[in-house]
């Protein structure tokens, strides 16, 4: 992602060596371990990675029997800025994708990537352009905006999270109330609210909110809001400071 990246230096690469991470172990000489059991995979990649230098070390696997427990951990991920937790079976075998193999209780797949929740903000719908292929005759990939002290700072563009119906009704919408048009993009009447959620934010001269956000995308239409509903610049400051990003 290129939120809050750094430009590599000598001296950031003195306080932050690069480390790899191993989490799994497939192959250990000429023996295949991936249709071994994970717990099994670890122990000897645990063995293998400490006879090796410290520019290689196994990631952290944690033990957790309830959910509290786990609800906690996927806590802590958070405030360590991670995208949230891997559970993985300790006895599933290694799978690309979804495996259709393993289950259990009636689960199919032997790991599961619990996410953290996402941010969320309330915009304004001001922009919009025509998708690509089945949607091409369809308005359907959004600007959004936020209040400003002097009118709308655009704050990302978002095209997933609508119903195939929300996208025709709200192409309907956007025909009605076009104020301008500059090619592709049609300058849309605020009038639309959505909650749009993401990942992460980070300060960015991007947009003219100037932030950035990770992974935008619409969560719901507000139909219930009305544009004076909707989020100020303020409520973007406020969750770049909660982030501590």
């Amino acid at each position: 992602t290129r939120l809050n990246r750094k430009r590599l230096s000598a001296s950031l690469m003195r306080s932050h060596p690069v480390v790899l991470v191993a989490y799994d172990l497939l192959r250990l000489g000429d023996e295949d371990l991936r249709q071994q059991p994970l717990s099994l995979r670890r122990e000897k990649l645990q063995v293998l990675v400490a006879g090796l230098s410290g520019a290689l070390m196994i990631s952290p696997c944690f033990s957790i029997t309830t959910w509290s427990d786990l609800a906690d951990l996927r806590q802590q991920a958070g405030k360590l800025r991670a995208e949230g937790l891997m559970l993985k079976h300790r006895d599933s075998a290694y799978g690309a994708g979804r495996s259709k193999t393993y289950q259990h209780n009636g689960l199919r797949g032997g790991w599961w990537k619990w996410k953290q929740d996402p941010l969320t903000v309330d915009a304004v719908l001001i922009y919009a352009q025509a998708g690509h292929g089945r949607r091409a005759n369809l308005y359907t990939d959004y600007t959004f905006a936020v209040r400003g002290p002097e009118g709308w700072l655009t704050l990302a563009k978002a095209y997933s999270g609508l119903t195939d119906a929300e996208i025709r009704e709200v192409d309907a919408r956007i025909r009605k109330t076009t104020l301008e048009q500059f090619g592709p993009v049609r300058v849309v009447e605020p009038t639309m609210v959505f909650e749009i959620g993401f990942e992460a934010i980070a300060a960015s001269k991007r947009h003219k909110a100037g932030f950035a956000l990770r992974f935008p995308r619409m969560l719901r239409w507000r139909k219930d809001k009305g544009i004076e509903d909707a989020d100020s610049i303020d409520r973007l400051h406020e969750l770049l400071r909660i982030s501590g990003s």
